[in-house]
């Protein structure tokens, strides 16, 4: 019995990882892909925007 308590924690770890990795997988691309694309641009532009204000204001 000693060896089930030993291999339950990391076959239960394998099993959740597999789990994880097939979620992540799941959701890239997809119609999850253009919302997340929008969203990087428009953070980007944002960034962009906030730089190009300070190096106007500091010249």
């Amino acid at each position: 019995m000693d060896y089930v308590s030993a291999l339950l924690p990391p076959v239960v770890m394998a099993v959740f990882f597999i789990g994880l990795i097939r979620v992540i997988v799941k959701t890239q691309g997809g119609s999850n892909k253009a919302k997340e694309d929008a969203a990087v641009d428009a953070a980007l532009a944002r960034a962009d925007s906030t730089r190009q204000a300070a190096a106007n204001t500091d010249a």
